[in-house]
């Protein structure tokens, strides 16, 4: 059965709520204790394997970066499903926007950095042995 009753009267539809969601009554002793225990496993797995995918072999060794990138932005979406309560709601749009908003700002800053290193790499002129200090 999806729905529950929380209060005398009032039944709440869980069919609709993301996994960090929770619904939380003033009268729940340790209200969204469960949630919290569940993102809390799900990140020390997620931490677990990530080590265990750096410092063993169970991984093709020039996948690893590969793999421990997957395992950080899942990682990522644990904390930001499971301890800040993000979800596609229409309550959290302010949210959703800001956290992209903060990821485009910080996209743009590192790929604009390494653009303008990549070009000036390319566009310096090469040192002689006097300017490095290799002649007296």
């Amino acid at each position: 059965m999806t729905k529950t009753e929380s209060r005398p009267g009032e039944i709440q539809d869980r069919r609709d709520s993301a996994p960090g969601e929770e619904r939380i009554t003033e009268h729940e002793m340790a209200g969204g204790l469960l949630g919290y225990l569940l993102g809390f496993g799900l990140a020390i797995l997620l931490t677990i394997a990530a080590f265990m995918a750096a410092q063993t072999n169970l991984i093709y060794q020039p996948a690893v970066i590969s793999a421990l990138v997957v395992l950080a932005v899942a990682q990522m979406g644990v904390h930001l499903v499971f301890f800040l309560h993000l979800t596609t709601g229409p309550d959290n749009t302010n949210n959703i926007l800001a956290l992209a908003f903060g990821v485009l700002i910080v996209a743009l800053v590192v790929l604009g950095s390494v653009w303008i290193m990549a070009h000036l790499n390319e566009n310096m002129a090469a040192m002689t042995a006097h300017q490095a200090g290799k002649m007296p």
